[in-house]
């Protein structure tokens, strides 16, 4: 590595920070902006009960906690840039993020406070917590459509290539409990998660959906 000369100082006292305050004062739009960072990194608005199962869930902002309880991770960062199309999940163009499944709580009766699934979106180095799945494989739910807090799940559709097997029919619930959602709280994809350049990020299709049957 070539040496660089040790930058000289200047006695003279710095009014940059000065400058860029007094700047800052008086640009429009300059206290937005920086009410829009703070938004960004705040968790959404939501119901009460919502809030409880969110509390209940925050231990897993940090990923080691949650593959100690059994969450493991699918590895790839998924997401559908081309959104939903005729016959297919109708999925916004948008990103899901990594899938932490916990294979523990796959069954036909769904527990609020216990997701199937786990969504981080990598920041940096990082994995952040955003959101949560309940998730529901046609053959365990039986004849009814699942639900939860009052909402049925999605689906059936066909799994999602090529982290899983297509044959893995399935029903599903994204909720977005720790980054706001522009496509909606209950929204599979969210426009604003973004995953990086790399082997282990996949562009996928929207998923087919299937017919609702007796299982």
């Amino acid at each position: 590595m070539t040496p660089t000369a040790s930058p000289r100082r200047s006695c003279r006292p710095s009014f940059a920070p000065v400058a860029v305050a007094a700047l800052l004062s008086v640009l429009p739009g300059s206290v937005s902006w920086a009410q829009a960072a703070r938004a960004a990194d705040e968790p959404p608005q939501l119901p009460a009960e919502l809030q409880s199962v969110r509390a209940a869930l925050d231990k897993y902002r940090d990923p080691v906690v949650a593959v100690h309880d059994g969450y493991l991770s699918t590895l790839g960062c998924v997401d559908y840039p081309q959104g939903g199309h005729e016959g297919a999940m109708p999925y916004a163009p948008g990103g899901m993020g990594v899938h932490f499944l916990n294979m523990q709580l796959i069954g036909p009766t769904l527990d609020p406070t216990k997701p199937q699934v786990l969504i981080y979106e990598p920041a940096g180095d990082k994995l952040r917590l955003v959101a949560a799945e309940w998730f529901v494989p046609v053959q365990a739910a039986g004849a009814a459509r699942p639900a939860v807090f009052s909402k049925a799940l999605e689906g059936p559709m066909v799994g999602h290539e090529p982290l899983m097997p297509e044959g893995l029919h399935h029903y599903d619930l994204h909720i977005w409990l720790w980054k706001h959602n522009p496509a909606g709280l209950f929204a599979p994809t969210n426009p604003t998660v973004k995953c990086p350049e790399g082997a282990y990020s996949f562009s996928e299709r929207a998923p087919k959906l299937v017919p609702h049957e007796k299982h």
